[in-house]
């Protein structure tokens, strides 16, 4: 038998309670989950300040 494996994906820029609440949530549903974390350059976000200013 094969494991059920969810894929959940997004800038999460910022990463918030729900994003949080989501993933949480959806690691009960499948064996595996993964968590795809993109880049949005049209975002000002937390993560375009840490790679502007060296993190």
């Amino acid at each position: 038998m094969s494991d059920k494996i969810g894929l959940f994906t997004g800038s999460f820029d910022p990463m918030t309670n729900g994003h949080l609440d989501m993933i949480e949530r959806a690691s009960k549903l499948f064996d595996k989950l993964y968590v795809g974390i993109f880049f949005n350059p049209h975002k000002q976000g937390f993560l375009l300040s840490k790679i502007v200013n060296g993190g």
